[in-house]
């Protein structure tokens, strides 16, 4: 990495931004990943978009699964945002023992329960973009929200709590 980049990723790490865990699921397993970067890109249709670094395999399976969920995640889920985020994890359904979840109605993917809030989605677009790919999806369902917990955010390459 050169120091351009360097300062780019700290740059970037200045910038406060909700976890979230993005769930697929494969014909042989349940895969997941922790973003940070999951936004809202248009109301009517409603239609939010999340990045994935392209040589990861979840952006691979979602080129051919269109549907997945993204489970925003709330303090007090630093672990579960901990075990999504690190190299070399096993399938979903494992780094989500002793975690309340369900699978979604629409997705079939595996929900993260106790968060924030929680959405299913199908991709209506694809976008390459540098070392990353952009999946643009129609949001199906919100499977819950809850307003009344503070938001789990990553701020200077830490997990933070709102305050």
């Amino acid at each position: 990495m050169g120091p351009q980049q360097g300062l780019f990723t700290e740059a970037m790490g200045q910038l406060a931004a909700g976890v979230a865990v993005v769930t697929v699921k494969d014909d042989r397993d349940d895969l997941g990943t922790t973003v940070a970067t999951l936004m809202s890109v248009s109301l009517d249709p409603p239609l939010v978009l999340i990045s994935l670094d392209s040589a990861g395999y979840l952006a691979e399976v979602l080129l051919r699964r269109d549907r997945w969920a993204a489970s925003v995640l709330a303090d007090g889920q630093q672990a579960v945002a901990s075990r999504f985020a690190a190299a070399g994890r096993p399938g979903a359904r494992l780094l989500l023992a002793g975690v309340a979840h369900h699978r979604g109605a629409r997705s079939e993917a595996l929900v993260v329960e106790r968060g924030v809030a929680a959405i299913e989605a199908e991709t209506t677009r694809v976008v390459p973009a540098g070392d990353h790919t952009l999946f643009i999806g129609e949001v199906l369902r919100v499977d819950y929200v809850d307003a009344s917990k503070a938001p789990l955010v990553r701020l200077r390459s830490r997990y933070r709590p709102v305050i």
